[in-house]
């Protein structure tokens, strides 16, 4: 089996900074890519951030430039650097990894609130 644990999350005031963290534990042959999803209130579930293996990203237009996805492939671990916050990324973020051979994952979740 495997696990993804996240952190990372909290409150913080437009404008501001917040850095989610990832890591993949358990056994698993390898991660083919890693990221970050969303789902604000009342909305549905939305990609924010991906990176494969080789380090190819690509991301949400809403958070082009201002977030900021990358991995320590060492540790099995993703981050999630957001800059610039706005009221509307205030969501619940969930990671994500597409393990090469056990297939998709996703973490329980960590509450993201940005105040206006």
């Amino acid at each position: 089996q495997v696990q993804l644990v996240e952190s990372g999350g909290g409150l913080v005031q437009a404008g501001g900074s917040l850095r989610l963290s990832c890591a993949a534990s358990g056994r698993f042959f390898g991660i083919n890519a890693l990221g970050w999803d969303r789902q604000a209130p009342g909305k549905q579930r939305e990609l924010v951030a991906r990176i494969t293996s080789g380090g190819n990203t690509n991301y949400a237009d809403s958070v082009k430039g201002r977030f900021t996805i990358s991995r320590d492939n060492a540790k099995n671990t993703v981050y999630l650097q957001m800059n610039s916050l706005k009221p509307e990324d205030t969501g619940i973020y969930y990671c994500h990894a597409r393990f090469t051979t056990n297939g998709d994952y996703w973490g329980q979740g960590t509450q993201v609130t940005v105040s206006t």
